[in-house]
C-alpha cells in the first residue's frame, strides 16, 4: 500500500475549519460528561484542593467562609467543571494531534499514542508539582507571620510540659513537677525572638493585656486543682487560695486587669507559702504559668490581623496556579509538535535563548502571587527546564527528519 504524502493530505481552508469545529465539539462533549461525573465528588475534591490553604492558616482560624447563600454551590459547580476539564486532557491532546496530523509525515503520525500519554502524564505531573511543592510554601508565606508562628510552636511545647508537670504534682511527686516546670520556663525564655521589639508592639500589647490576664487566671485554676487533688493537707490551702482566685476573676470581670493580676499573684504566693515542702515546685509551676500567659499575650499582639478567606477566591487562586503549572509542563510537547509541523526551529530557539529566559522569568513572576524569591524560584525553575527540554525535542525532531530525508534521497 502506497503511503500518502503531505501534499496529498492537504485540505482546503473550509475543510480545515469544519474539522476544527468537529474536534472542538468532541472536546466540549467530553468536558461536560466528565464534569457531570465529577460533581458527585465536588466537595471531596474541593477539600483536597484547599488542604494547603487550611494547613497554612493560624490555629483557631483554619476555616473558609462564604459570603452569599449561593457561593458554596457555585464553588462546587466550578470544581466539577474544572475537574472535568483536567480529566479531559487525553481527549484534548488526541483531538489536537488529529487536527495537525494531516501536516505530518506518515511515520510521524504514528506518534499519536505516545504524544497523548506523555502529554497527559506531563500535565498531571505539573499539577502535582504545584500542589506539593509550590502551594504549601506560598500559603505559609502569605498567611503566617514568622514571629507569631515560631512563638506558637514554643507555646505548644511549653503547654505539653505544663501538662506533664501538673500530672506529676497530682501523683505526689512535686520535685519532678518543679524540675519539668523549670525546664519548660527556661526553654520558653531562651526561644524568645527579639525580632519584634516592645516599642513596636507597645500599643498592640495594651489591647492584648486582657488575654494575658485571662491566660494567667486559667493557669492559676489548673495549678489550684492539681494541688487540691494531691493530698488532704493541700486541699485546705487550695480552698483558701481559691478565694483569692475568685477575687481575681471578679476584678477581671470588672475590667480591672492590674487588680486581677495582683490577686492572682497573691493566690499563688499563698499556695507556695502554705505548702512548705512543696514551695519550690509551686513557685516553679507559677513561674511557668506566668510565662505561658505572657507568651500568649504576645502571640495575640502579633496576630492583630486575622485571615478570613472566602471559598471562591481561594479556589480561583489555586486553580489558576494548578492549571498554569500543568500547562508549563506541557510546553516541551507543544514545542515538539510545532517543530514537527515546521513552525519552530531549534536554530531559532537557540539564537533567542537569552530572550526566552527573560520571558520565562517574567511569566513566572506574573503567575506567582507572592513576591518572595522562594516561590518565584519554584515557578521559574520548572519553566526554564521545560523550555530547555522543548528545545532538545525540537532538535531531535529535526535531526531525525534530516536522517530520514537523506535516506530517502539515497
Amino acid at each position: 500500500m502506497r503511503m500518502r504524502t503531505i501534499e496529498e493530505t492537504r485540505m482546503p481552508l473550509g475543510e480545515h475549519l469544519a474539522e476544527l469545529r468537529r474536534r472542538l465539539l468532541r472536546v466540549i462533549a467530553a468536558v461536560f460528561v466528565l464534569s457531570g461525573l465529577s460533581l458527585a465528588f465536588a466537595k471531596t475534591i474541593y477539600g483536597f484542593l484547599m488542604r494547603p490553604v487550611l494547613l497554612a492558616l493560624p490555629g483557631g482560624s483554619a476555616a473558609l467562609i462564604y459570603t452569599s447563600a449561593i457561593e458554596e454551590i457555585n464553588v462546587y459547580l466550578k470544581v466539577g467543571l474544572y475537574a472535568g476539564l483536567c480529566l479531559a486532557t487525553p481527549v484534548v491532546l488526541r483531538e489536537l494531534w488529529g487536527f495537525v496530523a494531516p501536516g505530518l509525515h506518515q511515520h510521524e503520525r504514528r506518534l499519536a499514542g505516545p504524544f497523548v500519554f506523555a502529554g497527559t502524564a506531563a500535565f498531571f505531573a505539573g499539577t502535582a508539582f504545584c500542589y506539593f511543592a509550590l502551594l504549601p510554601p506560598m500559603f505559609r508565606f502569605l498567611l503566617r507571620d514568622p514571629a507569631a508562628a515560631a512563638l506558637g510552636e514554643r507555646l505548644e511545647r511549653a503547654a505539653l510540659e505544663e501538662g506533664l508537670a501538673l500530672s506529676a504534682l497530682r501523683a505526689g511527686d512535686p520535685a519532678r513537677a518543679g524540675e519539668i516546670a523549670q525546664r519548660a520556663t527556661g526553654a520558653l525564655a531562651e526561644g524568645k525572638s527579639g525580632a519584634v521589639t516592645d516599642l513596636a508592639l507597645g500599643r498592640i500589647r495594651q489591647s492584648s493585656a486582657a488575654g494575658e490576664v485571662r491566660a494567667r487566671l486559667e493557669g492559676l485554676g489548673r495549678l489550684t486543682d492539681a494541688l487540691a487533688s494531691a493530698s488532704e493537707a493541700s486541699r485546705a490551702v487550695s480552698s483558701a487560695a481559691a478565694e483569692r482566685r475568685a477575687a481575681a476573676i471578679a476584678a477581671y470581670g470588672a475590667g480591672e486587669l492590674e487588680g486581677a493580676r495582683t490577686e492572682a499573684d497573691q493566690s499563688a504566693r499563698l499556695l507556695a507559702s502554705a505548702l512548705a515542702q512543696d514551695r519550690a515546685a509551686v513557685e516553679a509551676l507559677w513561674s511557668l504559668e506566668t510565662a505561658l500567659a505572657a507568651a500568649a499575650g504576645e502571640r495575640e499582639a502579633l496576630q492583630w490581623t486575622r485571615p478570613m478567606l472566602s471559598m471562591s477566591e481561594q479556589l480561583t487562586l489555586v486553580l489558576v496556579l494548578e492549571l498554569a503549572t500543568g500547562a508549563i509542563f506541557e510546553l516541551p510537547l507543544v514545542m515538539m509538535l510545532l517543530g514537527l509541523i515546521g513552525v519552530l526551529e531549534s536554530r531559532w530557539l537557540l539564537r533567542y535563548q537569552r530572550h526566552a529566559f527573560v520571558v520565562c522569568l517574567i511569566a513566572a513572576a506574573v503567575i506567582t502571587p507572592t513576591g518572595d524569591p522562594v516561590n518565584l524560584a519554584l515557578m521559574t525553575g520548572p519553566l526554564l527546564a521545560c523550555f530547555e527540554v522543548g528545545v532538545l525535542l525540537v532538535w531531535l525532531v529535526e535531526r531525525r527528519r534530516a536522517k530520514q530525508d537523506a535516506a530517502r534521497a539515497a
